[in-house]
């Protein structure tokens, strides 16, 4: 039995913009045109109102007058979605991108007695909401449709887990244009012939249906209504990796900045190396300039590490060699492959090595951090002034 999680970032668009612009919050907006074109994305204060995706700017401004709209920034939004990318892969590599602001994963390979779908749920939840400030919604199912048929369910900002066995319960009682693949007309042409919920779709007549529906989509229909659904996630090219980026607020030529932001980035690389229970042991360094163009490096060690440490010394031998001089950096990451589980590793102490080292440090603060917050143990270093 697979365990299938579908991640959906809540009023995407809008909720990157009201990053820059917080005192947006609690105010009705949208991204898109102003009287001209269409709504892309609205903020939940707007959606009271009516506003939805894909509505034209002309309604939505009907609907709500006072809202204010934002012209898109596709670049920033883009950023932010390799990003989050970057933190679903920590648990698998069976990450597949639905959309800019989607992702499936099979997490079925990752689960443990001591970590299940919903603590990994809720962990991918809290960093995407630590690093980039916004949140999402994850629903868990034996499948694609039931997963994103909880995500749904869970939105905004929540988690629910539908188990194989209670997955007629959810789905039955639903109004069935709520079922993933039903569209308005659909739904309409349902509703002709008495069928309301998605029960009573699973249990009408399944040649009636084909009749009017037709052949192919009458016999889909009923087997979505009884939450199958074959499909597979389908991970794109390449390895699995753990990685981590971050994007100055302005690009920077300071090599200070650059070298503090690379050890924040580690230290969040190598807690997510420890929460997956991974080791790795190539380390990948890529810079973004201002012009746009990007530079990666990458460098071999040993033996697989989980150490912060470590991973910030090749990250700064990497520095040097992967920084074209007189550009400036707007963004670094530092992504870990070569990935093992820790039970399959054997590390050799050192002989000076003492009983009680950096390792057990670095635990130790992932538990406090995990308890009261990102900022309950920093690197000295990135307590000073300019680095928040």
């Amino acid at each position: 039995m697979k365990t299938i999680m579908l991640v959906d970032m809540d009023a995407f668009y809008a909720s990157v913009e009201l990053r820059r612009r917080p005192e947006l919050r609690d105010t009705p907006m949208w991204v898109g045109g102003s009287q001209r074109g269409v709504v892309l994305s609205a903020n939940y204060p707007a959606r009271a109102y009516g506003v939805r995706g894909g509505m034209s700017s002309a309604q939505a401004r009907r609907l709500c007058p006072q809202a204010v709209s934002l012209p898109p920034d596709f670049d920033a939004y883009t950023e932010v979605s390799a990003g989050i990318v970057a933190i679903l892969e920590t648990f698998t590599a069976k990450v597949q991108s639905a959309s800019i602001d989607e992702a499936y994963l099979d997490v079925t390979g990752a689960l443990r007695p001591h970590l299940t779908a919903p603590m990994i749920g809720e962990w991918l939840r809290a960093m995407v909401r630590d690093e980039q400030g916004i949140t999402c919604s994850v629903g868990i199912g034996p499948n694609r449709l039931v997963a994103k048929m909880a995500a749904n369910s869970a939105k905004p900002d929540g988690l629910l887990e539908v188990p194989p066995e209670a997955v007629v319960g959810f789905l039955h009682p639903q109004p069935v244009a709520n079922l993933v693949g039903v569209g308005e007309s659909t739904a309409n042409r349902l509703h002709q012939l008495g069928i309301n919920t998605i029960g009573e779709l699973a249990n009408s007549s399944r040649t009636s249906l084909q009749r009017t529906i037709g052949p192919r989509a009458g016999a889909l229909l009923i087997e979505l209504a009884w939450g199958r659904d074959s499909s597979r996630v389908i991970a794109g090219p390449g390895e699995r990796g753990v990685g981590c980026q971050e994007t100055f607020a302005r690009d920077t030529d300071d090599r200070d900045v650059v070298r503090a932001e690379l050890l924040r980035v580690s230290v969040k690389v190598a807690s997510r190396m420890r929460t997956a229970e991974v080791l790795g042991r190539t380390v990948t360094l890529s810079l973004r300039f201002a012009d746009f163009t990007t530079a990666s490096r990458s460098l071999t060690l040993p033996a697989p590490t989980d150490s912060t440490d470590e991973m910030h010394a090749a990250a700064m031998r990497l520095l040097a060699r992967a920084w074209r001089s007189r550009l400036r950096v707007r963004r670094v990451r530092v992504r870990v492959t070569g990935l093992v589980h820790q039970d399959e590793v054997w590390l050799q102490p050192t002989l000076d090595e003492p009983e009680r080292g950096w390792r057990d440090a670095e635990r130790a603060a992932d538990k406090a951090i995990r308890k009261f917050g990102p900022r309950a143990v920093r690197r000295a270093v990135l307590t000073r002034p300019g680095h928040p």
